[in-house]
């Protein structure tokens, strides 16, 4: 019974291998125009933070994103935007950024989320949305219908998926939704700033592994992209006011973070807000890493405005949001995967347009092929006369060939005998003699006696007449005669096996007729 265990779950391991890299052979073959990776989208992301809610609008052609425009909207800097205030800004917004009708994503601070790693089985895998559902209140604080979240396969190793999960209280956030659906404004996305940031900063990368650090005047939060996923998230408040303590603290927990995620130098990208440019140098000078500030470094975005004071939370769940759905942390569905159709609209035409040049493909060749008949048929109607001679001329060739191939067959291109026997008494050695001589169209044998048979064979291999001159069966010294006895064979060099020709009917006499 083990056995049957042990060999069911190797053949589900392979199977889900397999699955696994016939993944892109699928989605090329069944590869839509309709496929968010070329097909145009538009959004308008808004991001709360402390004292602000910052709106981004942009586009996606392709995979190349633009930032049409972005507003900022300032509050209380020791407070979080009040649901009204939130659905008023997004709402002006929208009006000053002509976006009324574009998809909505709700970027929301990590302080009000709860992200962590999670494992579980292999196994679970096919019913994993099922499996998280059960298991919210042992991975978070809350259950699961009292919470808003989401989770990715960070990697699968050791028969264990180790799994990434961030959510959210559903009563903190559902005012804020509550009061952006009576302004008429739907959220269809709803992430967490830290990790569109994250994501971000490791587009503007040159390495694998990509740290992001967001610091403000009340504390800092920060996260670690390794191993193609989000692998540590971390964050801290300062207690005091003097920036060398602030550093230094910001130093000692990335140096923690690098021992414990085994990210010894990634691309670090740092995001400062009203802070001094002092502090950036302190920071510059006690932390371990090349650092790059945002406002300094090129996202590879595209702005259709001034820089200057752009809100990167926003702009980063904007990028973040235009991203293949299935790489987006999107809290609201709760794990479960929306798979995207392809419009039977669409999918008719194309088969419409695939029939339609296939007609052609068929029909287009049938009449080049056709006028090319005609005009063979045309050109050896015309040439009949000439094509009678060359037939007389060929059944001459074959006569005389055959008659060619009659006098061939009595010549017989191998060496005469005694000139191989002349040659064999030739190249032995006085001390040697042979006993038997065996000569046919294309081998010689002999056997004999010789003082020392091995050295027959190089002087045999050496002459102008044989080949391949080995010992037929092994050499034995005959006390009474006092030598080695010898049996050797050998390939006649240009000899050929001479076939025997069929024998048939005489050729016809050149002019007369052949009798059938």
């Amino acid at each position: 019974m083990p056995t049957i265990f042990s060999m069911a779950a190797l053949t589900a391991d392979v199977a889900l291998k397999f699955s696994a890299l016939m993944a892109p052979v699928r989605r090329v073959l069944l590869f839509s125009p309709a496929d968010e990776l070329v097909f145009p989208q538009a959004n308008v992301t808004a991001a709360m933070d402390r004292g602000s809610v910052s709106v981004a609008f942009g586009s996606k052609v392709l995979s190349f994103v633009a930032v049409k425009g972005v507003r900022e909207y300032l509050s209380d800097a020791s407070k979080y935007p009040q649901p009204d205030e939130l659905a008023s800004s997004i709402s002006l917004a929208l009006s000053e950024l002509g976006a009324s009708r574009s998809d909505i994503t709700l970027t929301i601070p990590k302080a009000w989320t709860i992200i962590k790693t999670v494992e579980f089985p292999s196994t679970v895998r096919e019913s994993l949305a099922d499996v998280m559902n059960y298991e919210m209140d042992r991975v978070t604080p809350f259950p699961a219908e009292e919470a808003y979240y989401d989770f990715k396969i960070i990697r699968e190793s050791g028969g264990k998926l180790l799994i990434l999960v961030m959510a959210a209280r559903m009563d903190v956030l559902s005012p804020y939704l509550l009061a952006l659906n009576e302004k008429g404004i739907r959220v269809s996305r709803l992430m967490v700033d830290l990790e569109a940031m994250l994501q971000l900063g490791h587009r503007a990368g040159s390495r694998r592994d990509s740290l992001f650090l967001k610091v403000d005047q009340f504390g800092y939060e920060g996260a670690v992209h390794s191993g193609g996923a989000v692998n540590t998230i971390f964050s801290g408040s300062f207690a005091g006011t003097d920036e060398r303590e602030h550093a230094d603290l910001i130093a000692a927990e990335l140096k923690s973070v690098a021992e414990s995620s085994h990210t010894a130098s990634p691309d670090a990208v740092v995001l400062l807000k009203e802070r001094s440019s002092s502090f950036k140098e302190l920071l510059k000078i006690h932390l371990p890493l090349p650092l790059r500030f945002l406002g300094e470094t090129d996202l590879g975005l595209r702005f259709s405005g001034p820089r200057k004071d752009i809100p990167y939370a926003a702009v980063a769940g904007l990028y973040r949001s235009l991203q293949p759905e299935d790489r987006q942390f999107n809290l609201l569905r709760k794990g479960m995967v929306v798979r995207q159709k392809t419009p039977f609209v669409l999918t008719l035409l194309l088969l419409l347009g695939i029939l339609a040049v296939a007609a052609l493909y068929v029909a287009t060749p049938l009449k080049v092929e056709k006028k090319r008949l005609q005009d063979i048929a045309s050109g050896i109607s015309s040439r009949k006369e000439e094509v009678k001679k060359v037939e007389a001329l060929q059944k001459d060739i074959e006569t005389l060939q055959a008659e060619i191939d009659t006098v061939s067959s009595f010549r017989k291109p191998e060496p005469l005998s005694l000139n191989i026997v002349r040659e064999i008494t030739t190249v032995l050695p006085k001390t040697a003699w042979i006993t038997r001589l065996k000569i046919t169209e294309t081998t010689a044998d002999i056997e004999g006696y010789a003082t020392s048979a091995n050295e027959l064979l190089p002087k045999l291999e050496a002459s102008a007449y044989f080949r391949k001159v080995e010992f037929s069966s092994p050499t034995f010294r005959d006390a009474k005669m006092n030598s080695d006895r010898f049996v050797i064979k050998m390939e006649i060099e240009g000899a050929k096996k001479i076939e025997p020709t069929p024998s048939g009917p005489p050729a016809p006499p050149k002019g007369e007729p052949v009798k059938k």
